[in-house]
């Protein structure tokens, strides 16, 4: 797995994540113990190089909370980065 995080530049960021087959195995048993276990699971970093992201928590969002993102699902629109 491999992330990276953009600098949008206008007070936003980005953050790509990117996934192999056995990442996509994992992840949909982890989403799925979420859903029943209504805990919570992290993505880690190896913490070499640079810097970058540490750590991400996905956990089970309470209805009651407000979003401020949201699943876009729809087609991916490549862009070559030079």
């Amino acid at each position: 797995m491999k992330a990276d995080i953009e600098d949008f530049k206008t007070g936003w960021y980005g953050v790509t994540l990117g996934v192999n087959s056995e990442d996509i195995d994992d992840l949909i048993s982890a989403l799925k113990q979420l859903k029943e276990s209504r805990s919570h699971f992290h993505f880690r970093s190896n913490y070499e190089g640079n810097g970058g992201i540490g750590d991400i928590e996905i956990y089970l969002q309470p209805s009651e909370d407000p979003s401020n993102l949201e699943l876009d699902v729809s087609p991916a629109i490549y862009t070559s980065k030079k």
